[in-house]
């Protein structure tokens, strides 16, 4: 795979260039939107949800920045993603190159837009007075687990995307469900502690919650929280590959 990708490296380098640009065309304020559009969903539920959650809760401000910096990541890489295939398939029907790169300059776009908030983020913990401390560096694992799990994922749903379209109006009800259930704006400490670990089942969850006991708690994770990590992103991406393989051929005939 790595060997195709180099090979292909100046496609793959267009692709990211395209993608981007194509992203904030005909738009008065361009990158910045990558920086507003995750600000603007903070301002709202900072508004609506810290008179019914965050009034005895310090740090309010950042524990709802890690969740929408986390979920919006998730959500704009997999629906970036689902779409990878479909809108290429001008380009890989007539010129035989690996279809995974489309989906690989859709997920380093969207990795671009993380990073950017991501910056913001830690400004935002500044103003909120959270300390800073050498744990942060290991925000680096959860990052590079969360893309491959969206990459896995990206993959799982733009194989899907060719043979069903429909996929799209399911997963755009399915992310929002999951909204609410990742406990972006709420914390489930007063939950008993089987469904403490039931919460776990969601790898967005625990994607945000790695990162709120980093930033908030200060605290390293369990080697377990670590493991089960590793598990969903390793999942996410085998079955991604898998399904590619298997129905390698099967996309030209259903494009």
């Amino acid at each position: 795979m790595f060997q195709k990708l180099k090979r292909h490296q100046f496609l793959f380098e267009e692709l990211v260039k395209r993608d981007f640009k194509k992203k904030y065309k005909r738009t008065v304020l361009g990158m910045l939107w990558s920086i507003l559009s995750p600000l603007l969903m903070l301002l709202v539920m900072r508004l609506v949800f810290t008179q019914f959650f965050g009034r005895n809760m310090d740090h309010y401000t950042t524990f709802l920045f890690c969740g929408t910096l986390v979920f919006t990541y998730f959500a704009e890489s997999t629906s970036e993603g689902m779409a990878a295939l479909v809108g290429n398939s001008g380009i890989f029907t007539k010129v035989n190159v690996p279809k995974y790169l489309f989906l690989f300059s859709k997920n380093v776009q969207t990795l671009i837009n993380f990073g950017i908030t991501l910056l913001v983020f830690f400004l935002f913990c500044a103003l909120d007075h959270v300390r800073f401390t050498w744990r942060f560096i290991l925000l680096v694992y959860p990052t590079a687990c969360l893309m491959a799990f969206n990459l896995g994922l990206g993959m799982i749903l733009s194989a899907l995307f060719v043979f069903f379209k429909d996929i799209k109006y399911l997963w755009e009800v399915f992310t929002r469900l999951l909204m609410y259930m990742s406990a972006i704006f709420y914390s489930i400490d007063s939950y008993s502690q089987l469904t403490q670990y039931l919460f776990l089942l969601n790898p967005i969850y625990l994607f945000i919650r790695y990162f709120r006991k980093i930033v908030i708690d200060a605290t390293i994770p369990t080697i377990w929280f670590h493991l089960l990590m590793l598990a969903y992103a390793g999942i996410s991406l085998g079955l991604g590959c898998l399904m590619y393989r298997k129905n390698n051929t099967k996309f030209l005939y259903y494009l």
